[in-house]
């Protein structure tokens, strides 16, 4: 324990601090995030994550949006247990075929009008599992998708974005 104690205070701090675009970032699409779920949503977005079959990078992207610097509550979104609550589907993984089913009825559960938004590269395309005997690849294979947020994984400031995006799109309608 000593040992790791000094090896600690011999170090210090190394990780690494954000830059300040990034803050400046956050703060113009939480602004923006606010006033579109303010419009559609009345003040009040409701998430429901699905893992179809994920490394679960994309899930630890999507909780940092929950820490205290991105705080994405003070913009008016939450996180549901229960499709039926949700007014989005945020969907991470390539749909494994053990999961197909699931989805579906978490689809079918979750009340019109929905968004649904394929999270990463393997949520948009299958990523490196593509279509096989134990995926259905794509998340637009299973369920009809409204967005999709690229990356593997995308960052919670690219996942902000791609929420406001998919919701913006969905009011143009």
């Amino acid at each position: 324990m000593l040992r790791i104690l000094g090896k600690v205070r011999h170090l210090g701090v190394i990780s690494e601090s954000l830059e300040p675009d990034d803050e400046a970032a956050l703060t113009q699409i939480g602004a923006q995030l606010q006033a579109r779920v303010g419009e559609r949503f009345g003040g009040s977005l409701a998430i429901r994550q699905v893992d179809a079959g994920s490394c679960n990078g994309c899930e630890l992207e999507i909780h940092a949006l929950n820490n205290p610097y991105y705080g994405i509550e003070r913009f008016g979104v939450h996180f549901v247990a229960s499709p039926r609550h949700a007014d989005m589907l945020l969907v991470t993984g390539p749909v494994s075929r053990h999961m197909e089913a699931a989805l579906r009825r978490t689809y079918e559960a979750t009340p019109s009008p929905k968004l649904v938004i394929a999270v990463g590269e393997c949520g948009a395309c299958g990523g490196e599992f593509g279509i096989s005997y134990a995926s259905c690849g794509a998340v637009a294979n299973v369920i009809p998708v409204d967005a999709v947020i690229p990356g593997c994984p995308p960052t919670p400031l690219a996942l902000l974005h791609g929420i406001l995006q998919a919701i913006g799109r969905r009011a143009t309608r």
